[in-house]
């Protein structure tokens, strides 16, 4: 747990006390979303120790392999191919896919979804999605479908599953090929099966801010057995032997320490999906009873990571706006986040290419203004948490309030 004490203030009793008019803030120190778990903190130096006597530092050493075998027997695939991070990864699972021309993707998601596509020369299309799941909706991904597209990249965003079987059928229709970024849904699950084993790849994230992360990294896996061989070589420079090369390829190769980064988290991985569900049984009775902040849920019939806490604001009963609650929030040293503002298609390398596309995407428009991370993890307690949402219920209370102060209206 963090050893970051709350300062030596009072509690929040009026608006001037709020670190945004010139109260003392909350936290002594600032509260990140996305901290990273480290584990056992002994076993890692140990292997590290053990990876730097034997002086194999890459190349498929024997931490990777077996970080590959954990995540195959874990998630009940057959192939794990380790990445040097997931955005890589998106992009030697396209190219193995011979995916061209256009591609539909979802605008609330990372920036990596639409990047390893225009990386490669494909042109992302966006398309909207479900106000409640957050994820790509079936129904309006057959509508962006053009004689072009080539696939469909649905995001299981939060770690809640897409519509697996509603975008399987659209694909299946339209003769597409279908993957998923699973960067946020190790762990998760579908219908009872972990998410990994579904469509014709699945791409997780290892970066410092998922709850189990290898430093940087990242993960395809697959049971295409052909797939799997044809990006095994693309990662390795298309490498088959000592000199041999076979394919055209590129270096996506994840390190030994990384795996070995890994391989500690996996250890840990119950004591970390714990403690991210007891932060969000937390958040959700202390912000249920705050008039305007919804928090959403996980399906209790899957299995979850809880790796996020996400809040819907709705200005019209908080008096505040997300982005004002955000503000508020910074100054007293919660440094939550907007994801994911404000939708790819509105980023400046997009932007000029579709210049009238939030006219397509009413629900990705609305969720970019709502949509409130907060900070969880194994470096979060319980009594910051605690003063984390007093603040939020704080905020509410006073929002009209707090809004012309800022104008300087009072």
């Amino acid at each position: 747990m963090s050893t970051s004490v709350l300062t030596e203030t009072s509690p929040k009793n009026s608006v001037s006390d709020l670190a945004l008019f010139g109260g003392q803030p909350a936290f002594a120190e600032k509260l990140h979303v996305g901290r990273p778990n480290v584990g056992d903190r002994e076993r890692l130096m140990a292997r590290l120790n053990d990876m730097l006597d034997r002086r194999w530092l890459t190349n498929d050493g024997p931490f990777v392999q077996e970080f590959e075998r954990k995540i195959c027997e874990f998630v009940g695939v057959r192939h794990c191919l380790a990445m040097c991070n997931a955005t890589v990864a998106l992009e030697i699972a396209t190219r193995a896919l011979d995916l061209q021309g256009e591609v539909i993707v979802p605008s609330f998601t990372f920036i990596a979804t639409a990047s390893s596509q225009s990386w490669l020369g494909i042109t992302p299309v966006f398309c909207d999605v479900d106000s409640k799941t957050h994820n790509l909706d079936p129904a309006k991904v057959e509508k962006m479908i053009t004689p072009r597209t080539t696939g469909i990249i649905g995001v299981h965003v939060w770690g809640r599953p897409c519509d697996i079987d509603g975008l399987t059928e659209v694909a299946r229709r339209h003769k597409l090929k279908l993957m998923f970024d699973a960067a946020h849904a190790f762990g998760c699950s579908y219908k009872g099966r972990l998410l990994g084993a579904f469509g014709e790849a699945e791409v997780y994230s290892f970066h410092a801010t998922k709850f189990l992360n290898t430093f940087e990294g990242g993960a395809v896996v697959t049971n295409n057995d052909e797939l799997a061989h044809k990006m095994r070589l693309m990662k390795n420079f298309g490498f088959a032997g000592y000199d041999n090369v076979i394919h055209p390829g590129t270096n996506g190769k994840m390190c030994e320490a990384s795996a070995a980064m890994g391989l500690t988290g996996l250890e840990s991985f119950d004591s970390f999906v714990d403690t991210n569900f007891r932060n969000y049984k937390q958040y959700h009775a202390e912000l249920d009873p705050i008039p305007g902040v919804k928090v959403i849920d996980y399906d209790p019939k899957e299995r979850s990571n809880f790796q996020y806490i996400v809040a819907e604001i709705d200005e019209t009963k908080t008096g505040i706006t997300r982005d004002e609650l955000i503000d508020l929030l910074w100054a007293e040293n919660v440094l939550a986040r907007r994801y994911f503002y404000p939708g790819i298609h509105r980023m400046e390398a997009y932007k000029p290419y579709f210049p009238h596309a939030g006219l397509l995407l009413p629900e990705t428009e609305k969720l970019s203004a709502r949509v409130t991370v907060l900070p969880t993890g194994t470096s979060v307690d319980s009594n910051q948490i605690h003063e984390i949402c007093a603040l939020i219920k704080f905020a509410s209370e006073h929002g009209s309030e707090i809004r012309k102060r800022r104008a300087g209206k009072l």
